[in-house]
C-alpha cells in the first residue's frame, strides 16, 4: 500500500469515553433519556449528525451538536490516548514515503485539534472530516475527496478503521480495507464485512 486514510476514534486513539461522557452530558442538558454506554459505542464511527436522532434526539439537533463539541473539547485533553506504538508507525510509514491521511466522522477542526494534541498531525499529509462531505460514513464520499483532490490509485490506497462503517466505506469506494482490533467495539462484526486485511496488533499497520 502507498496511501493510508486512518479513521481517528478507536484507530489512531482511544477515545471512547470522551464520546460516551459528552454525549449523556448532553442528552442531560437537553432532558433527554440517556443513551447507555454501549448504545453511544455501537454507534461511534458515524458523525453525530446521524447517530444522536437514532438515540432518540429530535428536535434542538444544531444546538445539541454544539453542546457535544463542546462537552468534547472540555474532556479531550485529559480523556483521548493514543494508542501504544501508533506514533512509531506512523513515523515508519512516513520514512518509507507513504502518504497518511485520517478520515473521520469528527468536524475537520476537531481532528485537527486532537490530532495536534497528540502530537502526530505533522505526520498526516491530509485530513477529511465531516464538514467537508455531502455524504458521512459509510458513504464514500470522505475517500472519494482524497481519491479525486491527489490523483491516487485505489489499488495502492487502504482504509484503516476499527468499525463497520469504516469498512463499508473503504468498500464502497473500491480501495483495500484494514480492520483493527484494538479498538473495535464489535470485531465479529468488522471481520464479518470481510476488511481485506484483519489487524490484531499495531505493529502489522506497517506491514500492509
Amino acid at each position: 500500500m502507498e496511501n493510508y486514510m486512518f479513521d481517528f476514534d478507536g484507530t489512531l486513539a482511544d477515545s471512547g469515553e470522551t464520546a460516551v461522557l459528552a454525549t449523556q452530558a448532553t442528552f442531560k442538558d437537553f432532558g433527554l433519556p440517556l443513551p447507555s454506554s454501549d448504545q453511544i459505542r455501537g454507534y461511534m464511527g458515524i458523525p453525530i449528525e446521524k447517530s444522536f436522532p437514532l438515540m432518540g434526539a429530535k428536535t434542538d439537533l444544531p444546538a445539541m451538536f454544539t453542546g457535544f463539541r463542546e462537552h468534547y473539547q472540555a474532556l479531550e485533553a485529559s480523556q483521548v490516548k493514543l494508542y501504544p506504538g501508533i506514533k512509531e508507525v506512523l513515523a515508519k510509514l512516513k520514512e518509507n514515503g507513504k502518504k497518511i491521511y485520517a478520515v473521520s466522522s469528527k468536524h475537520s477542526e476537531a481532528l485537527r485539534r486532537n490530532l495536534e494534541l497528540l502530537q502526530i498531525a505533522t505526520y498526516f499529509d491530509d485530513l477529511v472530516g465531516s464538514d467537508q462531505v455531502e455524504n458521512y460514513k459509510p458513504a464514500p464520499d470522505g475517500i472519494d475527496v482524497l481519491l479525486e483532490r491527489y490523483g491516487l490509485d485505489p489499488e495502492q490506497s487502504v482504509m484503516i478503521g476499527d468499525a463497520i462503517y469504516d469498512i463499508q466505506m473503504g468498500h464502497a469506494a473500491g480501495v483495500k480495507t484494514a480492520g483493527v482490533h484494538w479498538g473495535a467495539f464489535d470485531w465479529e462484526a468488522v471481520l464479518e464485512q470481510k476488511p481485506t486485511f484483519a489487524l490484531t496488533e499495531v505493529q502489522q499497520l506497517g506491514e500492509i
